[in-house]
């Protein structure tokens, strides 16, 4: 009879303890509010960093000119190279100071390490991926470093015994001395000589002053409007088309509505 009364005692105990765990379960869990997570951008080299493009309003190769022209005009007094020449390649070679190349690098001329190059570097591709290029602290050094990379080379050596006033004939020079693979180099050049009156830079005297003046660029140029082709160009200003194509450097017929062209 004891053992009978001891039994119930314990199975009653166990049923309370499965009551109790059950009531545990049906209470509610309180509401955990979680604070959101600050996310972290990844940090981009320095290397790789782009200043932020000037504004769109901005003539962008007007503005470069006006900085770089006191340079260019140094240089020339200096080594002998044409201001419009060195104007002309810093335009065309950093896309007016903003290709990625000059942005990264501060190289406007495009001039690769070379052997014996013991300066800051940074890879690009160009002809090649990956392709070493020199980097500069400041662009006004790729400047000087450009004047002595042509002269410091038996190729360029013949450039220098022209006067620095012939346009023409150094950047058909640098072609054929092999400064750039791309054959419309020296139309390219000279396109843009013409269009923003470089050759007038060639002229300026040394007078003791790096001062320089922007002169007004009177240029003969047509905006590209719907409709425009090549040969109606041509026929408005009484220029044929294969001038046309050589004046802007063009290799086919293909023009874009808001294109700038070269007419004369």
């Amino acid at each position: 009879m004891k053992i009978k009364v001891v039994f119930l005692v314990v199975c009653a105990a166990i049923f309370t303890s499965c009551g109790s765990g059950k009531n545990v379960v049906k209470n509610t869990p309180k509401e955990v509010v979680l604070e959101p997570r600050e996310e972290k951008m990844p940090e981009l080299p320095q290397l790789e960093q782009i200043q932020k493009p000037i504004s769109t309003t901005t003539n962008h190769t007007e503005a470069y000119i006006q900085k770089f022209a006191p340079i260019a005009v140094k240089k020339m007094h200096e080594h002998g190279i044409p201001a419009s020449i060195t104007l002309a390649q810093g335009v065309l070679e950093s896309g007016s100071g903003r290709s990625q190349l000059a942005r990264r690098s501060n190289n406007h001329f495009g001039i690769k390490c070379h052997r014996g190059w013991q300066g800051n570097s940074v890879t690009h591709d160009d002809d090649e991926k990956g392709e070493c290029f020199r980097k500069y602290k400041y662009p006004e050094t790729s400047y000087e470093d450009h004047s002595q990379f042509l002269l410091t080379r038996k190729r360029y050596a013949g450039l220098f015994r022209l006067r620095h006033t012939d346009y023409k004939g150094w950047a058909y020079g640098l072609k054929r001395a092999g400064y750039a693979t791309d054959r419309k180099y020296p139309q390219k050049l000279i396109s843009i000589i013409r269009k923003y009156g470089l050759d007038k830079y060639d002229r300026v005297r040394r007078d003791g002053s790096l001062a320089v003046k922007t002169p007004t660029y009177k240029t003969t140029s047509h905006k590209v409007q719907k409709g425009d082709t090549l040969y109606s160009i041509s026929r408005r200003y009484n220029v044929s088309v294969q001038q046309l194509k050589k004046m802007n450097g063009l290799s086919d017929n293909n023009i874009s509505i808001g294109q700038d062209l070269l007419v004369k």
